[in-house]
């Protein structure tokens, strides 16, 4: 335990009254809209997964495409296999490579044979034009 100013406090824990521990007073949520609402296909498909498939009404209609994506997976469907990996373990994290190297754009004008001022007036032009591409 720690003393602040005559009160103590556990590690991680706040003394009462701090108002950086508690941020929303007692029965105000963080998030008053609540979970985002489902769009109208996205209704529609959960409801259609969830009924019983004509054939076979020991299972739902999610159930029999689960299967088949499996099905599809065990004969070498890449795609398929992607999907399942995707679906239970996440996608795999992708890497990007950025190269920090900052060149001074003087240097390369000078050894160019371009003046500082060439560049200004063609960096100028170039952003006029952008804007008025934009703005259409």
């Amino acid at each position: 335990m720690q003393k602040t100013d005559g009160k103590q406090t556990v590690k991680g824990k706040f003394p009462p009254g701090n108002k950086i521990g508690k941020t929303f007073p007692k029965g105000v949520s963080g998030n008053p809209s609540g979970r985002p609402k489902l769009t109208k296909l996205t209704e529609a498909l959960r409801e259609q997964l969830a009924e019983e498939m004509p054939n076979a009404p020991e299972r739902t209609i999610a159930e029999a495409i689960a299967r088949t994506l499996i099905r599809e997976a065990i004969g070498g469907n890449v795609q398929a296999i992607r999907e399942i990996g995707d679906r239970t373990e996440g996608r795999p994290k992708q890497t990007l490579d950025v190269d920090m190297q900052v060149s001074d754009w003087r240097k390369l004008a000078q050894a160019n044979g371009v003046t500082e001022l060439d560049v200004l007036r063609e960096a100028r032009q170039l952003i006029a034009e952008s804007d008025i591409d934009s703005s259409s």
